[in-house]
């Protein structure tokens, strides 16, 4: 258990500051640095790397809907432990089929992929987690390269007095068909956040963030981000608050401008019932490109989503976004360039006959460039995606699913349109 302050308070604050450490390792309290470019492959289930003090506190969280009942495995087991170390593997193995899929631009081949990825987790106490998880990818197309790829991520949680703390570092390495760029890339990133939050009294508050995002990008462009982003909030009830927030960020490119932005924004997030959850969040963003003459770019920042759970064994959610983003492309006349991304999605969860858990989630993606010499640069893409997962659990802590997603990017630039059909297995088991 993470250990509870001896201060004195008014008895509604210990649920209180539950509520901020969930919101805070949750990823609420701020946006992140980097948009990541997106994937044409599905991409495989997330692992949680959450340590157990942690989820502790997230599930008295008044704001979250929770996951509908069977959809989340049994609580962990440990296979292997040594004092406050513990072990617990996660391989995951999936076959995927598609055609559509960028080796090039304006070259869109079919291939078999086979994914395997024999991931573990050690726990270290109940307040960090250590998860590596190597994956190969091998493809039938020659056209594409078989690669090895990491992701490395540690995680931590703890209190100290009046302060919630939270920290992470993780490092990926991937070699993957994006979007972005058309064809195969590789690209390795190193992201650190941390977090703290303070209560000042049974109503206000006040969450502090600093993230570093390191992109490398061979053949592209790099990019190192720092972003910082403050927030004041005002607790009206246990399931309603509001805030105010500031962020600066900073950004050194390899071969353009280097840029530095400002936000403003403010947000609420309310759980008008057991069933039902809002949050919302806006406002504004300056951003300075440092050399080449070019105008600021001046943009709103918007987001929300709403979880509705009207049985049990379902979940509904829709999320609309709008961000601006350094873009890994570069060109002779553009130098580098920012996406600026519109996206709503929406996601179903639903078990089924008492064995069965489907997952069926689409959405639609509009992404502008906009170059740091000034003006448009050339490009917009205009993206639909829609995925179905059917699946079971096998011998209490397996999953064995079937899946199918279907994409649509259609872009203004030559190369980039395509249609993409995938279908395929996954075969996973979680101590």
């Amino acid at each position: 258990m993470i250990p509870t302050p001896t201060s004195t308070g008014s008895p509604g604050r210990m649920p209180l500051r539950l509520l901020l450490a969930a919101l805070l390792c949750s990823g609420l309290t701020s946006p992140s640095p980097d948009a990541k470019a997106q994937d044409v492959l599905m991409p495989p289930p997330q692992i949680s790397t959450t340590p157990p003090a942690v989820q502790e506190y997230q599930q008295q969280n008044q704001l979250q809907v929770f996951t509908p009942a069977g959809f989340a495995l049994p609580a962990p087991q440990v296979l292997l432990q040594w004092g406050p170390l513990t072990l617990r593997p996660h391989p995951f193995y999936r076959f995927l089929y598609g055609d559509g899929i960028a080796s090039a631009q304006s070259n869109h081949v079919t291939t078999a992929v086979h994914y395997l990825a024999p991931g573990f987790l050690i726990g270290i106490g109940s307040h960090w987690t250590l998860d590596y998880t190597p994956a190969w990818t091998f493809y039938s197309s020659s056209q594409f390269r078989n690669t090895l790829d990491h992701s490395v991520t540690l995680a931590g949680g703890t209190t100290y007095a009046d302060w919630i703390l939270g920290m992470s570092q993780s490092y990926q390495s991937s070699s993957a068909p994006l979007i972005e760029t058309g064809t195969q890339t590789d690209q390795e990133t190193y992201s650190t956040a941390l977090d703290a939050s303070y209560r000042f009294n049974t109503e206000m508050s006040m969450d502090l963030t600093v993230n570093q995002n390191f992109r490398y990008v061979p053949q592209f462009e790099d990019s190192r981000e720092w972003l910082s982003v403050d927030w004041l909030n005002y607790q009206f009830w246990p399931r309603l608050d509001a805030g105010a927030g500031i962020g600066v960020g900073y950004v050194n490119m390899q071969k353009g401008p280097d840029m530095s932005y400002e936000q403003f924004q403010g947000r609420v997030r309310w759980r008008a019932t057991d069933k039902l959850a809002f949050q919302a969040h806006g406002g504004v963003e300056d951003r300075q490109f440092l050399s080449g003459g070019a105008p600021d770019l001046i943009n709103p920042v918007v987001g929300g989503s709403i979880q509705y759970q009207p049985f049990e064994n379902t979940k509904l959610q829709l999320t609309a976004d709008r961000v601006v983003a350094v873009s890994i492309l570069t060109t002779s006349s553009a130098q580098d360039q920012v996406t600026e991304t519109s996206e709503v999605t929406g996601d179903l969860n639903q078990r089924l006959l008492g064995e069965f858990y489907l997952d069926v989630g689409g959405g639609y993606h509009t992404v502008k460039y906009v170059a740091s010499t000034g003006g448009f640069g050339g490009r917009r893409d205009d993206y639909y995606s829609f995925n179905m997962r059917l699946g079971f659990h096998l011998l209490k802590r397996g999953t064995v699913s079937v899946f199918y997603q279907r994409s649509d990017n259609s872009s203004t630039e030559p190369g980039f349109t395509f249609t993409s059909n995938q279908e395929g297995l996954e075969l996973g088991y979680q101590f």
